[in-house]
C-alpha cells in the first residue's frame, strides 16, 4: 500500500469541500488532499438535471478566490432584471477550473478522483482497487456530511408497475432519442413538491408543453423564498437590505407560526403558488415572482399525499386514487435533497463536520470555517463561532434556524479580523453593499438603523417561538 502524507484530507469536492479547501489554502501554508468517489469535482452538480441553476445569484456562490458569472443581470427569461443565475453545466464548469486553475497549481493540494475513504485515511480507487494510506498530519474534514441527493441518484420510494415509464428529470431534454421507439409523450405527471419539481414543471411549460397535459403531484404545498430579496447589487439596496429589515420586524412581532409565515409573505419576503392554500413546507427554495406566476397556470394539481405506487392507468397515493391516462409519462422529482441529519458540533478535535453556519448557503459556510480553523485555536473557540445552523425540515424549525444563525452573526461581529475578512468576501453577498452606504445617504442609514433596532427585538421572539415550537 502506498502512503501519501498531507495536513488535512477533505472528503467531498462538492461546494463545501472546494470552499474550504480555497480559504485553507489561501490563510496557511497547508497541504490537503481531496478525495471524491466522482470523476471531476463539483459533487452533486455532476448529477444534476440539464435544465437546473442556482436558486440565487452567482455572485456569491463557488469559492471566494474565483468569481462566477460574469456579474451580469439576465435581460430575458423569468429572471429577467435580476443577477443571474449559473446553469448546472456552468457551474461543473467552474468547479473544474477552480481544480485546475486555482487549487492544483498551488503545489498545495492533491486531488483523488474516483476514490473511496474507506476510514482512518485509508483511500481505495474505484477503478483499480489499489489502496493509500493518507498520513494526516492534523485534520480529516467531512464535507458531505450534509450533502444533497438528486433524483438521478437516488431510488424511488413507492412501488413502480408494469407498462409504467418512470424517468429522472435529467432524461427530458433528451426525450427525442426514444421517440422511435417509445413514442413521444404527450402527458405528463410530475412528481413531488420541491424545487426539482418546480424546475420541472416550468421547463415543461416553456418547452412547449401545454398546461391541461401536465399534472402535479405536490404532496404539500410550500413557502418560496422571493429571488427579489436576494439581489446583491447596490441598485436592490431597498430590496435586499431593506426586505431584511422588513423579516425582522416579522420576527420580531410574529405572535405564532401562522402569523410568522404570514407576515413574511406580506413583506414579500416569502411566496407561495396557490393563495388559497395554508403552505406546510418550508425548504428555503427560491424563486421569482415570474416563475411563481407560469407555476400558477397549472391547474391539474394532486394533493393527495404521497405516492404509494404507480400503475399504467393510475395512481395510487396516500389517500386515494388517481387515474392518469394511457401512455403518460411519470418524472420522478421526488428525491429529499435535505434529508433529516442532527447537527453535531463543527470541531471534533482531529475531525472537522462542515455544516451550515448561514442559511442558506453552503460555500460562505464552509469558506468561513476554515478561515476559523485557520486564526482560532481551541476547538471551544471555533465551535462558539461556528455554530451549526439547522436546517428547517419542519416549518417549526425555522425560527431556531433564524436564532442560531443570528447569534453566529452576532459573535462574528464582535471579532474584528473575522469582521473584516466577511465583509471583503465575495460570499457573503452583501458585505460590500453595507460597508458602502455613504454616511450622508439618509435613505440607506435609516435602513441601517431600523435593521438593527428590529434585528434585536426579533432575537427576543425568536427565542419564543423557538421554546413554543420545540413542544410541537
Amino acid at each position: 500500500m502506498r502512503t501519501l502524507d498531507t495536513d488535512y484530507l477533505v472528503i467531498g469536492s462538492g461546494t463545501a469541500g472546494l470552499a474550504f479547501t480555497d480559504t485553507l489554502i489561501t490563510e496557511t501554508d497547508a497541504h490537503v488532499t481531496v478525495v471524491d468517489r466522482r470523476g471531476q469535482p463539483g459533487g452533486h452538480w455532476n448529477d444534476a438535471y440539464g435544465f437546473v441553476t442556482l436558486h440565487q445569484p452567482s455572485a456569491f456562490y463557488g469559492v471566494n478566490s474565483l468569481e462566477l458569472g460574469s456579474g451580469l443581470k439576465d435581460t430575458q427569461g423569468l429572471n429577467q432584471g435580476l443577477y443571474e443565475l449559473a446553469s448546472g453545466a456552468e457551474v461543473s464548469a467552474y468547479f473544474q477550473r477552480v481544480m485546475r486553475q486555482r487549487l492544483l497549481p498551488s503545489g498545495r493540494v492533491t486531488y483523488l478522483p474516483m476514490a473511496n475513504h474507506l476510514g482512518d485515511g485509508q483511500v481505495e480507487s474505484l477503478l483499480s482497487g489499489e489502496r493509500t494510506q493518507v498520513r494526516v498530519r492534523r485534520k480529516i474534514v467531512d464535507a458531505h456530511y450534509g450533502g444533497p441527493r438528486v433524483p438521478s441518484t437516488h431510488a424511488p420510494r413507492f412501488e413502480v408497475g408494469p407498462g409504467v415509464r418512470l424517468v429522472p428529470p435529467n432524461a427530458l431534454p433528451g426525450l427525442w432519442h426514444g421517440a422511435a421507439t417509445q413514442g413521444l409523450p404527450r402527458r405528463f405527471v410530475v412528481l413531488g413538491a420541491g424545487k426539482t419539481a418546480m424546475d420541472t414543471c416550468i421547463w415543461l411549460l416553456q418547452a412547449g408543453a401545454p398546461a391541461d397535459t401536465i399534472q402535479w403531484v405536490m404532496p404539500r404545498d410550500s413557502w418560496i423564498i422571493n429571488r427579489l430579496g436576494t439581489q446583491p447589487g447596490p441598485e436592490f439596496f431597498r430590496e435586499s437590505i431593506g426586505g431584511q429589515a422588513d423579516q425582522m420586524e416579522a420576527f420580531a412581532q410574529a405572535s405564532s407560526m401562522d402569523d410568522l409565515f404570514l407576515r413574511l409573505e406580506a413583506c414579500g419576503a416569502l411566496l407561495r403558488i396557490d393563495r388559497t392554500r395554508r403552505p406546510t413546507m418550508f425548504h428555503l427554495a427560491t424563486v421569482s415572482e415570474a416563475e411563481v406566476d407560469l407555476l400558477r397556470t397549472l391547474r391539474h394539481v394532486v394533493r393527495l399525499g404521497r405516492v404509494k405506487a404507480l400503475e399504467a392507468t393510475g395512481m395510487v397515493l396516500e389517500q386515494g386514487r388517481e387515474p392518469v391516462e394511457p401512455a403518460t409519462l411519470f418524472i420522478d422529482c421526488t428525491a429529499s435533497a435535505v434529508d433529516p441529519r442532527p447537527n453535531v458540533p463543527i470541531f471534533q478535535g482531529e475531525r472537522i463536520v462542515l455544516q451550515l453556519v448561514r442559511l442558506p448557503l453552503p460555500a460562505f459556510s464552509a469558506a468561513l470555517v476554515a478561515y476559523v480553523e485557520a486564526h482560532r485555536d481551541s476547538d471551544e473557540q471555533k465551535n462558539s463561532l461556528c455554530a451549526a445552523v439547522p436546517f428547517p425540515y419542519r416549518m417549526e424549525d425555522y425560527p431556531r434556524s433564524v436564532l442560531v444563525g443570528m447569534a453566529n452573526q452576532g459573535r462574528w461581529g464582535q471579532d474584528k479580523a473575522l469582521r473584516q475578512w466577511i465583509r471583503e468576501s465575495r460570499l457573503d453577498g452583501f458585505g460590500k453593499l453595507l460597508s458602502a452606504v455613504d454616511r450622508q445617504d439618509t435613505e440607506k442609514q435609516a435602513i441601517l438603523a431600523r435593521l438593527k433596532t428590529q434585528s434585536m427585538a426579533a432575537m427576543a421572539n425568536l427565542s419564543r417561538l423557538a421554546s413554543a415550537a420545540s413542544g410541537a
